[in-house]
């Protein structure tokens, strides 16, 4: 089966990376007051989806502990001491006591979905801010927290599996926002099943909207006045 492209040292959107040291994160401009020495130290940064100049350096964002604490930044890959993909995120939920008997939503609807995803023909994982959490131990999540996921489909045979995502996510009591990664990009699932193929397809020069997500965007069809959507 072909594997969607990686990028810098094969990371790919929503890989949690942990710098060497905080100095060790390139932002342009004053870091806002939450993004401090010693919170940088410890948490991870989010890949996200963007072309850099340099091929050696990797696009992050920086999160804090609440939804509007968000930064974009740059990491060169030689600095990179950890990474924490979404589909190990996933298994380590899988056996984890706080996922099984939390009583915030986002997390009940993981220990109920994983198993079921896990019986179908396609990789997932976990991202945003269940993601993060789960990963770095730091407590950010809320009683409307969603819960993100990540499903891999590189190929469009993929798509009865994806479907059968998409009757899964039904009846829960958590948002579940699920993102399909193909090799060009990633679309939300529920436009997908809601079209019936037509999606914004999210690139790393930007989105794009397209008949067919698993074949390469035109360059025609970039919006120069879009601006690059985070992963």
């Amino acid at each position: 089966m072909v594997s969607a492209p990686a990028g810098v040292a094969g990371h790919r959107p929503h890989d949690l990376l942990w710098p060497e040291r905080a100095s060790s994160l390139i932002i342009s401009g004053p870091p806002p007051p939450w993004a401090t020495p010693a919170w940088l130290a410890v948490a991870p940064v989010v890949v996200r989806r963007a072309t850099l100049a340099d091929p050696a350096q990797v696009p992050v964002g920086l999160r804090g502990s609440t939804r509007s604490e968000r930064c974009a930044a740059r990491l060169p890959a030689r600095h990179v001491v950890r990474v924490l993909k979404p589909e190990e995120i996933a298994r380590s939920a899988a056996g984890s006591a706080r996922v099984r008997e939390s009583p915030l939503a986002c997390l009940q609807a993981l220990a109920r979905l994983g198993p079921a995803l896990d019986a179908l023909p396609l990789a997932w994982g976990v991202t945003g801010s269940v993601g993060f959490s789960l990963a770095s131990g730091f407590d950010v999540l809320r009683a409307g927290s969603d819960l993100d996921l990540i499903l891999r489909a590189p190929l469009a045979a993929g798509a009865d599996a994806l479907r059968a995502v998409a009757r899964l996510l039904r009846d829960l009591d958590a948002r579940v926002d699920a993102q399909v990664e193909t090799p060009f990009g990633a679309f939300a699932l529920q436009e997908w099943v809601r079209t019936g193929g037509p999606v914004l397809l999210k690139t790393s020069r930007g989105p794009v909207l397209t008949d067919d997500a698993w074949s390469s965007p035109d360059a025609a069809f970039f919006d120069a006045a879009c601006r690059p959507m985070p992963a």
